[in-house]
């Protein structure tokens, strides 16, 4: 019975993706604000559409992996704000709010 790494590897590759965006989308709000929501959407929109051109179905699987984390973390970028309007993450004292 042959073994097949690819479903563990695409796994690990989404925990480590994630793991990943979450202190991109910290520091963009700390630096930037919610400004730059829009970067995400633009490389969101790119990569998933890269992996429907992409016949290696490993490469097309963590194209759409990285692009749908790009979306979902315009998402976070908004959420991220409010947490830091409550107190639980610092705000950046030379950014206007």
């Amino acid at each position: 019975m042959p073994i097949y790494f690819e479903g563990a590897l695409l796994g690990l590759a989404t925990f480590l993706i994630i793991g990943l965006f979450h202190p991109i989308v910290i520091k963009t709000e700390y630096y930037t604000g919610t400004r730059f929501w829009w970067v995400f959407l633009v490389a969101g929109v790119g990569f998933v559409a890269a992996a429907l051109f992409v016949a290696h179905i490993v490469a097309s699987a963590l194209l759409g992996i990285v692009g749908f984390s790009c979306l979902w973390s315009i998402l976070e970028l908004f959420e991220q704000r409010e947490r830091v309007r409550k107190g639980w993450f610092p705000k950046n004292p030379k950014r206007k709010y």
